[in-house]
């Protein structure tokens, strides 16, 4: 994972736990066959992949309220 990629990720998704998991769930699909969402390079990693779709808002955090 590169460091870089992750300060960029870190200013949008400012909470690191919610980062981790978003990150981690993003990873888990990616892992399952799922399609990326950005043009790759075949040095990223899918920890890399997932940072950058969030860095180019591909992916996006959606909270809801507790019940």
């Amino acid at each position: 994972m590169k460091s870089d990629l992750l300060d960029k990720a870190s200013e949008i998704v400012t909470d690191p736990l919610v980062l981790v998991n978003l990150v981690s769930q993003r990873v888990r699909q990616l892992n399952s066959g799922r399609s990326p969402l950005i043009a790759t390079r075949p040095s990223m990693g899918v920890a890399d992949i997932a940072l950058q779709e969030i860095i180019e808002g591909k992916i996006k955090l959606v909270l809801k309220e507790a019940p």
